[in-house]
């Protein structure tokens, strides 16, 4: 299955310069971004409810995809296009029966086995990691390394993302390794143009893809 897009932007407004994440989302989404998961943990359902409204509106007028994390509610009362679950989360099955079948499940992982539960789950895609040091994973634990996300990516059926500390300059070595696309969160909202880093990440991405495949064409 293709989720339809490569870069998958996670929001953390507190790294946005000057706190205005809508506006910071909207550079990013004029930047190319494609997906974009709500994850504000801490805001109160009303609040996240009505932020949710307003990136669904973003999101629609460039034609991207919006996700929120974790809350089914939100992204139902919002018009999402799905869910982002955590391994403490519902089941992505029960998230899919209450969203309906064209609804987008993700889920968090951060091992083989992990991968494995969200695949038979009926999740859409996974993200995995952390794959290299990053302050906003600490809490996950160590890196697992691109040498585990090569694992994972060989014997998925679904598409993984690769999270945690990926930036421009190592977008190359997680898509050699399989990964279909990356998400990133301080790489674009804690940087200076939302919209240019996001710019970067999309022909860093389909530069990586052209050279993979070119590898795959050369082996074969």
């Amino acid at each position: 299955m293709e989720t339809g897009f490569r870069l998958y932007l996670i929001t953390d407004r507190r790294q946005v310069a000057g706190g205005d994440l809508p506006a910071a989302v909207e550079r990013a989404l004029g930047g190319g971004a494609e997906a974009v998961q709500l994850r504000e943990k801490d805001l109160p359902a009303r609040r996240l409810y009505d932020l949710a409204r307003e990136l669904r509106a973003l999101t629609s007028r460039y034609g991207a995809k919006l996700l929120i994390n974790g809350r089914v509610d939100v992204a139902l009362a919002a018009g999402a296009d799905g869910v982002h679950l955590g391994v403490g989360s519902i089941p992505p099955g029960e998230a899919r029966r209450l969203l309906g079948p064209r609804a987008l499940i993700g889920c968090s992982t951060h091992s083989a086995a992990e991968a494995a539960e969200a695949e038979s789950g009926g999740a859409d895609f996974v993200t995995f990691g952390p794959v290299y040091a990053t302050p906003s994973k600490a809490a996950y634990g160590p890196p697992v390394g691109v040498d585990a996300l090569r694992r994972v990516c060989a014997a998925a059926r679904l598409p993984v993302f690769a999270l945690g500390g990926i930036g421009p300059r190592n977008v190359g070595e997680v898509v050699a390794a399989g990964a279909c696309g990356v998400a990133a969160i301080s790489a674009v909202f804690a940087a200076k143009d939302p919209g240019e880093a996001t710019g970067d990440f999309g022909r860093r991405l389909a530069e990586a893809f052209i050279v993979r495949t070119q590898g795959q064409e050369g082996s074969s």
